[in-house]
């Protein structure tokens, strides 16, 4: 009977010590997550710098690679011209405008505006690729192609403008530097160091200060496929990301390049 209460006592013993424990382990678990939860993560670093926030010191672009005579979205920049129904040509008046300017692309499909301090990162790398042969938009100023052009609309067709612009495409990554520290540091990365997907777009523009890029007229087919994806006045708005490229519209699409040399200067 001695034997089996001391062995009772034991067990008592050996349950107070574990249950006196598991409180201490639970508390080592949740301090690091707290730590963990006061360090700025890249979309709350690419958050503050396009806003400028009070909280930064600084904030920079740091660029990793970059690519010149990079071509933009494909745009249509003017009104359409509708020929349908017709058995010959028609002479009509195009009147093209389009505009380009510096862009911060954080991530795909997404462009934001840059802060002032992030604004003058981007403004001192992009001194780095304006050189004699290539003429970049440093700044955040909108540079613009706007003239008249009178042009051959095709038998039963639709035909307008499109545009693809020329820009040097830098690379890299932001660097914020916070003026309190978090988590014990100030400097934190979007979306990490040495990484290459943050896009800055420096449009490149001619010597009469127009925009360089490639610019085309596109005649449709009235009542094909494709001239039903075809923005005009009588069919819906495609966007303007789905256009198809130069010599890419297919079977029923006609491409033809303007020399940029035949627009006139601004």
């Amino acid at each position: 009977m001695s034997r089996t209460g001391r062995t009772r006592s034991h067990r008592s013993k050996k349950k107070r010590i574990t249950l006196a424990l598991a409180p201490v382990a639970a508390l080592a678990v949740i301090v690091p997550l707290m730590n963990q939860a006061n360090a700025a993560t890249p979309s709350e670093v690419t958050a503050d710098c396009s806003a400028d926030s009070d909280k930064l010191a600084n904030c920079e672009f740091v660029d990793v690679q970059f690519k010149a005579n990079s071509l933009g979205p494909n745009e249509r920049v003017s009104p359409v011209s509708d020929n349908c129904g017709s058995t010959s040509t028609a002479t009509k008046t195009f009147n093209v405008s389009t505009s380009v300017t510096r862009t911060l692309q954080v991530e795909e499909g997404t462009v934001t505006e840059a802060g002032t301090k992030l604004g003058s990162s981007l403004f001192e790398v992009g001194l780095e690729f304006s050189t004699s042969t290539i003429n970049i938009t440093r700044d955040d100023k909108t540079t613009t192609l706007a003239f008249s052009r009178t042009d051959t609309v095709q038998a039963d067709s639709t035909a307008f403008y499109m545009w693809s612009a020329k820009r040097t495409d830098v690379s890299g990554f932001l660097k914020a530097t916070y003026k309190e520290a978090q988590d014990g540091q100030t400097v934190f990365f979007a979306p990490s160091e040495g990484a290459a997907t943050v896009h800055v777009f420096y449009p490149q523009i001619l010597n009469n200060g127009t925009p360089d890029g490639r610019l085309w007229l596109r005649n449709v087919k009235c009542e094909t496929t494709a001239a039903d994806s075809v923005p005009n006045s009588t069919k819906a708005l495609q966007s303007e990301s789905e256009q198809a490229g130069f010599g890419q519209g297919g079977d029923n699409v006609t491409d033809v390049e303007i020399p940029l040399t035949e627009v006139p200067a601004p």
